[in-house]
């Protein structure tokens, strides 16, 4: 424990603190942020608490005064008007003026001579001029020369001048603030990381003409109808090339037939892998066209991240290392026995070129963003490493303070919770083993008034599912 002197303050019990700041919390722009503590000092002396925050870019501390609530528990807000990353923290020091006063007020009532008590108010005044600046400074100093010169009933009603408190206030001794020993941090979102409602879209589903694939272009009709209903955001799930090796049939069909294209989740082939569109749906310059078009009636697109390889994917030849190899030579498919998913390899994130490969998936993400887009529905984020997320999500901010990032986690709840703390703005709610009303009951009053709430939020998707005729045999409704 560090030694602090002559400062006579604890504080502890400092909400929000996750993990003893190891994690920020989390806020959208616009709302604010209210702070908690514990603080106090020995004896009877008058205690004083000062929330103390900054944005990143800030070096000096905006001050605002903390207000007392019961049994040492204090309490102060500061607004977040801006997307990024607020630091704050909490000073504690005994206000001798406060105490002085308070004492003084009691003498003065009952009739004692208070001649020396008017001496120490004027001391004290002397003291904060001496800290102070500008007119606060000379106020001051007008204040301790009335004190000493004044009758004793006007240097009471001075001594006891609300304006005279509200000056001392503003400059505590510094040897005797004690500051708490951690900065914590804030991470502010955009909107949309609070609330949005998303309309998942395959694009192949909208042909032009009836039985015919879609493609971007097409997709850009349904634009108008889909922001009437309401929605702020389209999902499209992975747009990339597919595979061709062990490829998926009709209705998850182990074999496909001929003209087939497979499941989006088997990316890459020839064609390109996570920075390449299928070419049936168009260009990348066909794909930023729809974006401008979203943009244009206020909706953002949200793309599907997912993290795995089809065997034809070009990081398979160019990398080897990324992926687990079996004694036979073979390369690990995905599984989850019985079920085999022979179309999809799984990327090996202990290997020992894991920088090589972290920096790849990074990448990944800044080419979209260079695209337009800034949401990212991350597909099974809880079967890759905590450390890479809070890695790459970090890396990804500093370049796209906005980007907003949302976990399709099937996983237990600390699983969950550990993304939400490595930086994923949202993460789906259910849990498919709650179906009674108390489970439900005691999970919303963990989400809702637990620590939880100060850094997870959870989203609740009612689906809509609209059957379609092609390939892509549904379109999704997924309000977040």
């Amino acid at each position: 424990m560090a030694l602090k002197g002559r400062k006579r303050i604890v504080i502890e019990h400092v909400r929000p603190e996750i993990n003893a700041g190891r994690f920020p919390a989390k806020r959208v722009a616009g709302e604010e942020i209210t702070v908690q503590a514990d603080v106090f000092g020995d004896g009877h002396d008058v205690a004083r608490a000062a929330l103390l925050f900054r944005f990143q870019d800030e070096k000096e501390w905006q001050k605002i005064l903390m207000q007392p609530e019961i049994n040492d528990r204090w309490h102060a807000s500061f607004p977040l008007n801006r997307i990024g990353r607020y630091y704050y923290t909490i000073q504690g020091w005994i206000d001798h003026f406060a105490t002085w006063k308070r004492g003084f007020e009691k003498k003065y009532e009952v009739g004692q001579d208070v001649a020396v008590e008017l001496m120490i108010a004027a001391r004290l005044t002397e003291e904060a001029a001496g800290r102070a600046q500008d007119a606060d400074s000379q106020q001051l100093k007008e204040y301790a020369r009335a004190l000493h010169d004044q009758n004793r009933d006007t240097a009471a009603n001075m001594a006891l001048d609300e304006p005279l408190e509200e000056l001392m206030l503003r400059y505590p001794d510094p040897e005797l603030l004690y500051t708490f020993e951690r900065e914590l941090r804030v991470d502010v979102d955009p909107r949309h990381a609070l609330f949005s409602a998303w309309y998942e879209l395959f694009p192949r589903s909208f042909g032009e003409n009836p039985g015919e694939p879609g493609t971007f272009r097409s997709c850009e009709r349904m634009i108008p109808r889909i922001a009437d209903m309401g929605f702020d955001v389209i999902y499209f799930p992975p747009i990339h090339p597919i595979g061709e090796t062990n490829r998926k049939g009709r209705n998850n069909s182990p074999t496909s037939e001929p003209g087939e294209p497979g499941s989006p989740w088997a990316i890459g082939c020839r064609e390109g892998g996570h920075t390449s569109v299928h070419p049936d749906l168009g260009s990348i310059e066909d794909f930023e066209h729809f974006v401008q078009a979203a943009e244009q009636r206020h909706i953002k697109v949200a793309l599907d991240m997912a993290f795995q390889c089809s065997p034809d994917h070009p990081w398979v030849n160019e990398h080897p290392e990324w992926f687990h190899w079996r004694p036979d030579g073979t390369v690990q498919h995905a599984e989850n026995p019985p079920k085999k998913y022979e179309d999809v390899l799984p990327l090996n994130f202990e290997t020992e070129q894991w920088r090589e490969l972290w920096d790849a998936l990074k990448e990944v993400f800044l080419f979209w963003i260079e695209k337009g887009v800034t949401i990212f529905r991350v597909d099974n984020p809880h079967t890759k490493p905590l450390p890479f997320w809070e890695w790459v999500i970090e890396e990804v901010k500093k370049v796209e303070p906005e980007a907003v990032f949302l976990a399709e986690a099937f996983t237990r709840p600390r699983v969950k919770y550990g993304l939400a703390k490595m930086g994923f703005s949202q993460s789906y709610t259910y849990f498919t083993w709650r179906y009674t009303k108390q489970q439900f009951m005691d999970y919303l009053t963990e989400l809702t008034r637990g620590e939880i709430r100060e850094y997870c939020r959870r989203t609740f998707g009612p689906i809509h599912r609209i059957s379609c005729p092609n390939i892509y045999s549904s379109v999704d409704v997924l309000c977040l």
